[in-house]
């Protein structure tokens, strides 16, 4: 049993961050070159996918059920 529920909005900015890492610790080790304003594409995509991903699931789990529905009509006294 899970300690918390799923929250897939931060786990798509902790990827970005990672990610992100990761292209500046190559750039860093010599494996490659990054140019210094890659930083920002990277992060501000990263936020916004785990933002688009926060509200959609946040859509998902708040939805209100549907008025007027027969299952939600009981039988009367």
């Amino acid at each position: 049993m899970p300690r918390h529920e799923f929250q897939p909005g931060r786990l798509l900015a902790g990827l970005a961050f990672t990610a992100t890492g990761v292209v500046y610790a190559g750039d860093a080790g010599g494996l490659w070159e990054t140019p210094w304003f890659a930083i920002v594409p990277m992060i501000v995509g990263g936020l916004f996918l785990a933002g688009a991903a926060a509200v959609v699931t946040r859509a998902i789990r708040h939805r209100t059920p549907r008025q007027n529905s027969p299952d939600d009509i009981s039988p009367g006294p």
